[in-house]
């Protein structure tokens, strides 16, 4: 095989300051994120905080679906459209963006008895999102970074942590509890939680008898702690779209209509989108189970010892987001050296940022799960499950994206639908015994099928593997330098 040559080492540089700049946004984004399950663990019963927690994976469930993944449809044409100096693209962006802001409308009015303000936000968060992968298909990282990455965890942080401390002072006004009560009916189904891993005696003792009520508006529009606290979640997304907007502004080129943009957008999506729909429900569906299965409770302690997988996806998302155009370009022209480069060594990149990690939170896990609290101690078993399937998954790259950008959507829809069958049936058997344990067993298994099938179809597709003589390349200073 040809040696990497002066313009490919260039390329992977580029790749690579992208990759910086997105993993900076994740780190960011993941230590905001992890302080607020703290704030919020430590300054309220867990009750309370297994409530705003499946709130909040509820909503992004849902904005998540609503996307239709549309934004990775956008950067698959921008990306192509470079060559065309980008005519008819802004057709293109107005095919993505309106049919999520209507469906995302649509699921903010059903959804309002149970969400309150946070449905009112949803087509904000589907429209920044779709608006942020557009400026990613001309190739720039920074608006994603700054804005997606930094200042909307960072907000949320800080808001939350406001709303924290007025409530604990009582400077907010409280409303009746009586719509969190496990015993509504109105609320998720969910029975007495008799322990996290089963026992009937152990830390949940102490946890809501009930199940997660959510099902009258008061409970979300202030008037309870979970209600303030989703507010103060909701609040910078506003923020955040207003900026997307201006940031695609300035680099969106005025060019005439072409007639059949959105037709070509949505032949090309429409599988993706289901595959997104499916993704998203994948991230966020263990903790809404758990609580509707085994409580709040279960719910809170589940959120808590998870909390650091989202370092491994941010991670990969970091990166992804770099070399998705790339790979894009290059399987589009055919160059399987090329893509070959790109797959390996952010492969390479993501092992070696995260698997320390994993190794490092695998060992301290009894120590640093009891930062949220005394009773989250007791789920050291679901860290060392959660460890051991991040290393498996980062180890396969961004097994998914390669094959996406090779345009076989239909083939990861169906990967994706065969990891959630498998999560869900884990899930159903193991949760009612095992609880918290028996969640991370089912969302473990739905990695490994979500990884592992790609990998054997780029294997027989392309030969393409993620790790070879490139992974080698990755390691040298002046690919990865951002001078």
């Amino acid at each position: 095989m040809a040696p990497v040559t002066g313009v490919r080492r260039a390329s992977l540089r580029r790749v690579a300051r992208g990759g910086v700049a997105g993993l900076t946004g994740a780190a960011a984004g993941a230590v905001a994120q992890f302080v607020l399950v703290v704030l919020v663990t430590r300054a309220f019963e867990v009750s309370v905080a297994g409530s705003f927690f499946t709130a909040v994976a509820l909503a992004l469930m849902v904005a998540g679906v609503a996307k239709l993944d549309a934004g990775n449809g956008l950067i698959f044409f921008i990306a192509r459209a470079k060559t065309f100096e980008y005519r008819g693209i802004s057709g293109y962006v107005r095919a993505a963006l309106v049919p999520g802001v209507v469906l995302a409308s649509v699921a903010g009015v059903v959804l309002y008895p149970q969400l309150g303000i946070v449905a009112l936000v949803l087509p904000v968060m589907v429209a920044a999102d779709v608006l942020l992968a557009a400026t990613r298909g001309f190739g720039v990282m920074r608006p994603t970074v700054l804005y997606d990455g930094i200042l909307l965890p960072v907000a949320q942080l800080v808001l939350v942590a406001v709303a924290c401390l007025a409530w604990t002072r009582g400077w907010l006004p409280s409303g009746s509890l009586e719509s969190w009560a496990g015993s509504s009916p109105d609320g998720w189904a969910g029975g007495s939680p008799e322990g996290w891993a089963g026992s009937s005696s152990g830390a949940w003792a102490e946890g809501s008898p009930g199940g997660l009520a959510v099902g009258t508006p008061d409970g979300w529009a202030g008037g309870s702690p979970e209600g303030w606290l989703l507010t103060a979640w909701a609040a910078p997304y506003p923020v955040v779209l207003g900026l997307a907007v201006f940031s695609l502004r300035g680099r969106l080129p005025r060019t005439p209509y072409l007639p059949g943009t959105g037709h070509d957008l949505w032949r090309y999506t429409a599988p993706r989108s289901a595959a997104g729909a499916i993704q998203a429900i994948f991230q966020r569906l263990d903790i809404v189970i758990v609580a509707v299965l085994a409580g709040p409770a279960h719910a809170a302690v589940y959120t808590a010892a998870t909390r650091f997988k989202v370092i491994g996806q941010l991670a990969n998302q970091g990166l992804a987001q770099a070399a998705q155009p790339r790979l894009i370009q290059a399987l589009a022209r055919g160059d399987l050296v090329r893509a070959r480069e790109l797959y390996q060594a952010t492969t390479m990149w993501l092992v070696l940022l995260t698997w320390p990690v994993w190794l490092g939170y695998a060992a301290i896990a009894p120590w640093l799960l009891r930062i949220f609290g005394q009773e989250y101690g007791a789920a050291v078993p679901v860290a060392l499950i959660l460890s051991a399937t991040m290393m498996l998954a980062t180890a396969c790259g961004m097994v998914d994206v390669v094959l996406t950008a090779a345009g076989h959507t239909t083939s990861s829809l169906l990967n994706l639908v065969a990891a959630i069958a498998c999560t869900l049936a884990l899930d159903l058997a193991l949760i009612p015994s095992h609880g918290a344990v028996g969640a991370v067993l089912g969302w473990s298994g739905g990695v490994i099928v979500k990884n592992l099938l790609p990998l054997w179809q780029l294997h027989r597709r392309y030969g393409l593997h993620p790790f070879g003589r490139h992974s080698l390349t990755a390691l040298r200073p002046q690919t990865w330098s951002t001078t």
